[in-house]
């Protein structure tokens, strides 16, 4: 095994972005993709790992820039207003996922036919409205995201597989939302799944969150258990 990586520079409306591409050169190519969307901190030390991870299983990983170059926000405040223009305008969002997807697909080592994604908080929200609009990939994967729709995507087919992984205590998006998620893609003609753990807060799978107040608090079981799961779901989607 030899994981490379690299950045890769992307563009989107004008704004120069920075994904973060890893892969393992000694595996056959051209290899299956997976998209990692970052939380509101942006593009991370914690998205880039987990693209390394999934390198080591086999897949092409590229962390996604939503921000531009590469941008990571200090702290609670910064990380909201950095976030804020694409929940205010979730078709901008959109757009900036399609390029990240298009942008992979045009790599090398990438089987541009064997493509999928998983985010993050935020992240999470990210892939789900990447499947939402319909777009052309194996599955989505979402960790602890936001679920409110975008309320610009109904009556679009949803032809991704969607797992979400979800804590049932998560404040930021309650079991009531996790009920209308599922009505909601059962309608868009999903094949999905629903994995709520109990006991358990937002960002279970970040080590570093241990904010009870503001309910975000890591939780190793529902981490590992998640990550089982999503392996499964890889597996599933793009072998």
């Amino acid at each position: 095994m030899a994981i490379q990586t690299r950045t890769v520079d992307y563009s989107h409306e004008n704004t120069v972005l920075t994904g973060f591409f890893a892969y393992d050169d000694k595996r056959p190519r051209p290899l299956p993709a997976v998209l990692v969307a970052h939380t509101w901190a942006g593009r991370d030390e914690f998205v880039c790992d987990k693209a390394r991870k999934l390198a080591e299983l086999g897949y092409a990983g590229f962390a996604l820039d939503l921000y531009g170059k590469g941008a990571i926000g200090g702290g609670p405040e910064e990380n909201a207003r950095l976030m804020r223009p694409f929940m205010e305008n979730r078709a901008l969002l959109q757009g900036r996922l399609a390029a990240a997807l298009e942008t992979v697909r045009a790599l090398p080592e990438v089987d541009e036919r064997r493509v999928a994604a998983m985010g993050f908080c935020f992240g999470g929200l990210c892939v789900l409205d990447l499947a939402r609009t319909g777009a052309d990939l194996r599955g989505v994967a979402s960790f602890h995201g936001l679920l409110v729709p975008p309320g610009n995507t109904a009556g679009k087919r949803i032809q991704a597989k969607v797992l979400v992984m979800h804590g049932f205590d998560d404040p930021m998006a309650p079991p009531d939302q996790i009920l209308a998620l599922g009505r909601e893609l059962t309608e868009a003609g999903a094949d999905w799944q629903i994995h709520v753990y109990g006991h358990t807060l937002h960002a279970f799978t970040n080590p570093k969150a241990n904010d009870r107040g503001f309910g975000t608090v890591y939780d190793e079981t529902a981490n590992r258990r998640s990550w089982e799961s999503l392996k499964a779901f890889l597996s599933e989607v793009l072998n």
